[in-house]
This record gives structure tokens, C-alpha cells and sequence, in this order.
């Protein structure tokens, strides 16, 4: 049986990024780009105004006040070709706008008293280059702007339309096919009699394929027959990915890995050293990932937390798949019964000052669903940890979006 960190790593090497396409620069938000970008072009692309004001001559304005003659007006936008500022005046210029030649400073509207529109004051000693972007500053013409592998957000974007990159290169999404098995499951819109139970797995596990940027693809329930199962693993394999949940373990109707053998798909693991999560399958179909969750709704989410959500990531060509890890201190003893497996704790944290202090959010069996629903992180407790009290420090990342504490 593989430990918790032999098992990710298994799968993180059967991972490997997808192939890339060809997007507009909106859809990009999120995705992954696929190749480097280098500046086309100096930006800013000409020495231009950062401020309202005038541009002028600091030789013009050493012993302040000085009066200066307005001899133009440049917007933004406007054009400073052909206008050169003479000694003793000025060219009233806009945020953006083109500096004219022979200026070499920018005094702000607000520092400055005009006359007629034909004459300026100005009140204050200036100094050169003061208000200037000048061409090249930002970014010099040839510059990397942007490494391959970078998630692109707004200021990503602004960057790329900046240069007039309007389709980009990012790594595919990965098509992720979810699917739940058991006679015991029924759709949603029927209210379940004896014996049966809501198909909550199948949404959950999709909405969590969403959150990771995939794109899910529902295929429905696998009844606990050959033929059933049969028709809808075939179906889920024509993914990138098949996420499947129930049917793993050693049962009589745990029909899963049998079928999935049978239809040529190679297990590569079963069953891990972790609490909740244990009966958890890897397998590969022509490189394709092949994960066999858990029926538990517990254990589904947090095995697709730990080892799904990472191989999407890594798919999608993202370099930090593994969410970081931070230490909190623990607010009540934990007895761990499977201290021979890495047990994942459900908690609540509190943040007080720069420390983190954590307690559980429930009863910890599995069949406790309330216990994710309050969960902030989760708390990877170590094998051979069969007791720790009250004061301890545990390994604790987010769990789903989750971000920070308020």
C-alpha cells in the first residue's frame, strides 16, 4: 500500500500537461500561457506627460515664480510633431499626451496660476524629468513581459492588450468525465424513499472539477451490473480525465476496477495510506487519468482534493499545483486510531495575530458531511501520530476556495 506522498507523486508524473490552443485575450483570465512573451515595442512607446499640467523648460523656472507664455495646447491623444517649446514659454499638455520637443519637465495644473489662457505663474522651483514617463521606461522593446507558465489575471491582460495581443497561447483544459455508481442513487427532483439516496456526489465532485478551472463533464449513475457499468465507463473514458465515485472497494457490487480492466485501463494503484480515502484507485487508459474515489461524500472530496485537484492543475500547465501549507496550533487533543496512515482532519481556524489556531469543525467519521460544510482547511496529521494534545502544531492548508480568513 502506497503512503499519501507516494501516491500524489505517482500520479503528478502520470500528469503531464495537455496540448495548448489559441484564445482571445478575455477567455485567457485564469488559464495558463503556453509560450514567452517579449515586448514588440518600447512602452510607453513615447516620452509623455504623467500629469495635467504644462510642459516646460526647468532652465525657464529656476528662480521662481516664473511667468511663461502658453504657446500650444497637446492633448491627449494629440500630436507633438512640429511643436517645439521655445525659451521662456510653455505648451499646455494632458495626462498621456506626447511631450513636444525641447520640454524636460511637467509642471502639475495645480501648482500653477494662468493668466488670459496666455500667460502661466509658476510658483515653485522644478526639477528635471519631474512628471515624465519616458519611452522605453516601463518596458524596453525585446523584454520578456511574461514567462511561459504564468496564470494570467487583469494586470496580465492589460500587459498583453498593452502590446495588442489579442489571441494567446495557453495550455487546454482538461474535460473531466464524473460519473457515481449504485442501485442505491437517484437523480435529483425525486425525493428518496427507503433505501435510497441523492446522487450529491456527482455534482459535488463537478462543481470541484469547475473550482479547479476543468471543465466536468457529467455522464450520470453506473448501476451495480456488468452491462451498466460497462456502457457508462466507456462513455467517462473518452475524457482526459475519468473521476468515478463508489464501487471501489472489495464488495460484491464494487464493480469499478473489474470493469475498468476489462476495458483496458491499467491500475497503477489501489488502496493508500490515508484516513479518509483508503480503497482510492489510480489507473491510466492511454495516458488518460483514471481516478476511482471513494463513495463516502467525505472521502470523495477530500481524495479529489489531495490527489485530483493536483494532476488538473498540473494538466492545465500550472507550475504550484499543491496548495501551501502553514502550521496552526490545535485547540483540543486529537486521538488518531490510524496512526499507521495520514489521517486529513476537517477544521475551523482563527487567526490571532500572526498565529493560527485550529479545532475540529464535527465528528470526524466520514459520514459527517456537515463537517466539510464547516471546514476552513484541512490538517494533515502524520503516520505514527497516535495522540496530540491540546497546544500542538499540525500542517493545515485551505480547503476548495477557501482563500484567507476574514
Amino acid at each position: 500500500m502506497l503512503s499519501f506522498q507516494q501516491a500524489r507523486q505517482t500520479i503528478l508524473e502520470n500528469a503531464p500537461p495537455l496540448g495548448t490552443e489559441l484564445i482571445s485575450l478575455v477567455d485567457a483570465v485564469g488559464r495558463v500561457l503556453a509560450e514567452h512573451v517579449s515586448a514588440p515595442w518600447d512602452m510607453p512607446l513615447w516620452d509623455n506627460s504623467a500629469m495635467d499640467g504644462y510642459a516646460v523648460r526647468t532652465v525657464d523656472c529656476a528662480q521662481p515664480p516664473c511667468r511663461l507664455k502658453v504657446t500650444g495646447y497637446i492633448p491627449a491623444g494629440g500630436l507633438a510633431s512640429g511643436m517645439a517649446l521655445n525659451p521662456g514659454c510653455a505648451i499646455r499638455i494632458m495626462t498621456g499626451a506626447p511631450l513636444p520637443s525641447g520640454a524636460d519637465a511637467v509642471v502639475p495644473v495645480e501648482e500653477t496660476e494662468e493668466t488670459s489662457g496666455e500667460q502661466v505663474t509658476i510658483g515653485a522651483a522644478v526639477k528635471e524629468r519631474q512628471h515624465i514617463r519616458f519611452r522605453g521606461e516601463d518596458v524596453p522593446a525585446g523584454e520578456r513581459v511574461m514567462a511561459a507558465g504564468t496564470v494570467i489575471r487583469s494586470p496580465e491582460v492589460s500587459m498583453l492588450a498593452s502590446f495588442g495581443r489579442a489571441l494567446v497561447p495557453v495550455y487546454r483544459r482538461p474535460v473531466v468525465a464524473v460519473l457515481s455508481t449504485g442501485d442505491e442513487l437517484i437523480e435529483m427532483g425525486r425525493t428518496p424513499g427507503a433505501g435510497e439516496i441523492v446522487n450529491s456526489n456527482t455534482l459535488a465532485l463537478a462543481a470541484a472539477v469547475r473550482e479547479a478551472g476543468a471543465i466536468p463533464r457529467i455522464i450520470g449513475i453506473a448501476r451495480d451490473n456488468r452491462e451498466s457499468h460497462r456502457e457508462k465507463l466507456a462513455e467517462g473514458l473518452q475524457a482526459d480525465v475519468l473521476v468515478t465515485s463508489a464501487g471501489v472497494s472489495a464488495g460484491d457490487r464494487d464493480l469499478v476496477r473489474i470493469v475498468l480492466e476489462e476495458l483496458g485501463v491499467k491500475q497503477v494503484f489501489w488502496k493508500v495510506g490515508i484516513k479518509p480515502g483508503k480503497p482510492t484507485a489510480f489507473g491510466l487508459k492511454d495516458g488518460r487519468p483514471v481516478f476511482s474515489l471513494p463513495g463516502n461524500p467525505v472521502s470523495s472530496l477530500i481524495t479529489f482534493e489531495e490527489f485530483v485537484r493536483p494532476a488538473l492543475l498540473r494538466m492545465m500547465g500550472h507550475d504550484r499545483v499543491i496548495r501551501p501549507t502553514f502550521r496552526a496550533v490545535l485547540r483540543e487533543d486529537v486521538k488518531n486510531r490510524e496512526s499507521d496512515r495520514t489521517v486529513f482532519l476537517r477544521i475551523r481556524l482563527e487567526r490571532e495575530g500572526e498565529r493560527y489556531f485550529a479545532s475540529t469543525s464535527g465528528k470526524q467519521q466520514t459520514g459527517f458531511l456537515k463537517t466539510m460544510v464547516n471546514a476552513a482547511a484541512i490538517a494533515a496529521i502524520p503516520p505514527g501520530r497516535a495522540f496530540l494534545a491540546a497546544g500542538d502544531e499540525v500542517d493545515v492548508h485551505f480547503f476548495g476556495s477557501y482563500i484567507e480568513l476574514v
